[in-house]
This record gives structure tokens, sequence and C-alpha cells, in this order.
């Protein structure tokens, strides 16, 4: 008998053994490609900082000078403020993706083609979005001067006037995204027990109070994850602008700072400059997602 579960233990042993390998094999090829295409170029690009590399030549090793030159660059910091002031735009889109996913949680007819769309523009091109919309802001013949003109209202030249560039790409950008974050609003809805809302019901529960107390909770996981990926994305900014305002608008005031790293880089050939700046920026973001994560997990911890 003992020779017998030595025998079956040695099996298994072999058995686990080859499974293990097979699972290495499937996941080695993700790491290999993570060291490949990201860990490697993040190494390089911190290294070329710290130079004065212009993408072709010697990297010549200058220290700070880079970080200095930076902090004293007033179009970095006015594309930093172009990049956060472009952000607005998403606590607006999530309160309307919000409000229209619970609309459509209420069973209205036509549910599936309102969310069909919604969605259509998530999956669209974002570059021939930005042309679609570069000519609706049209400031002589564009679509929405001409709906303006119905209302007696003369509408500006949306990108070519400093005040109005910012809010047009907010508008354009919440647009785009609106589908997809009222999907994800309406799975989490969908997802809350009806049961829930029938014992606040008996309870004597107002409108407002199931909402604090059960709709809220049960669709924050959500936000805080669209929080922190359109923050990450709206940092990163850039298709948008270059086809959009390919100058970086009237007196620099739709640039983000990814389009300057991108000027910077490609176009003065300043790659360890432009290096610095992505740095600097790829600091900030990380920083930032770090404290929503702490601050996520400590309103979570009071809610326990």
């Amino acid at each position: 008998m003992e020779q017998v579960e030595i025998k079956k233990t040695k099996n298994k042993n072999s058995l686990y053994a080859k499974e293990h390998k097979v699972a290495f094999l499937f996941v080695l090829l993700p790491v290999l490609g993570f060291i490949l295409f990201s860990l490697i170029p993040l190494g390089y690009s911190v290294y070329a900082a710290f130079t004065d590399w212009n993408g072709l030549g010697q990297m010549n090793f200058i220290g700070f000078e880079n970080f200095q030159k930076l902090f004293r660059d007033e179009y970095f910091y006015k594309t930093m403020f172009n990049t956060v002031f472009l952000m607005l735009g998403i606590p607006i889109g999530l309160i309307l993706s919000f409000m229209l996913a619970s609309a459509l949680s209420r069973g209205i007819k036509g549910t599936t083609i309102f969310r069909t769309i919604y969605y259509i523009p998530v999956i669209s091109s974002l570059a021939a979005i930005s042309i679609l919309w570069q000519w609706a802001y049209n400031g002589d013949f564009g679509l929405v001067n001409q709906v303006l003109d119905i209302f007696g209202i003369s509408g500006p030249n949306w990108l070519q006037n400093p005040s109005t560039v910012k809010p047009a790409i907010i508008i354009m950008s919440v647009w785009k995204g609106l589908g997809y974050s009222m999907l994800l609003y309406l799975a989490a809805i969908q997802s809350v027990p009806k049961t829930f809302y029938e014992a606040a019901e008996l309870d004597g529960a107002s409108s407002f109070q199931k909402f604090r107390n059960i709709t809220w909770p049960m669709v924050r996981p959500v936000t805080f994850f669209l929080v922190v990926t359109n923050i990450i994305g709206g940092s990163q900014i850039f298709t948008e602008i270059n086809i959009m305002t390919p100058t970086g608008g009237p007196q620099y005031s739709s640039a983000t700072v990814v389009w300057y790293i991108w000027q910077k880089a490609f176009r003065n050939w300043q790659m360890g400059y432009a290096s610095s700046m992505a740095l600097i920026l790829a600091v900030l973001v990380f920083v930032i997602t770090a404290f929503q994560f702490y601050m996520n997990n400590r309103s979570s911890y009071k809610l326990d």
C-alpha cells in the first residue's frame, strides 16, 4: 500500500512539474515583451534625461542641466497648466455618463440602440473624430456655429481663440468617452440586487438615501477605476491637439505637455531635454495615482 501511495505521489509531483513548466512558458512571453519593449526603453529614457542627446549622435552626460533648464521653461509650465485644465472634462464626463446609465437602467424601450449609439465614438478612430470636430468648430462654415446661428448667436472661431480652444477640446473629449463610462456605470447599477432597494423602500428610505447608501457604494469602485484611468489618459493627451491645433493653438493655449515633449523630441531633436520632461510627467502621474489609491483605501476602511 505504501509503495502504491508513493507512486501516486510521484505521479502527481511529475504532473505538477509539467504544469508548472507549461505555465512558465505562457508567462514568459509577456514578461519578455515587458522587459524588451517597456522596461529597457524606460531605463534608456531615464539615462537620456541626463544627457544632451539629439536622437542620432553620441549621448553626452550633462547631469541635471536638462532639469535646470526645464524648471526655467515657461512653455513647460504653460503646457502643464493646459493639461490640467483639460482634465476638467473628467468630472463632467463622469457625471453625465452616470446620469445616462441611471436613465438607461430603468428599462426604457430602445436601451440597446441607445447604448450602441453612445458607444460608437469610443470605438471610432480618434484621428477621424478629431478631423470631424475640427471641421465642426470651423468659424466660417462649421456645424457648431451654424446651429448657434439658428438661435441668433454669432459663434467664435473656436480653435483659433485662446479663450475657447480648451473648452472646445473638453467638449469633444467628453463626447468621445461618454459611452465607455456609461457602459461601466450601467453594468454596476444593474448588478445591484433589487432586494436592496425593496428593503430600503419598506424602511421608508427616500430616493437620495437609496442613492447614498446603496447605489453609490456599489458604483464607487467603477468611479475610482474611471478617475484613475482618465487622469492617466488625460495626462497623455496628444492626438486631438496635434490634429485640431497643430501649432499648439493661439499663444500655445491648447498645447499639452505630451505635445510639447513630442515637439522637442521630433521637431527640435532635443531628445535628452524631452526625456527629462517625460520623466517629470511620469513621476507626477505616479504620485497622483498613488495618492488616489491611498484615499480610496482610506475611504473603504471608513465604510467598513
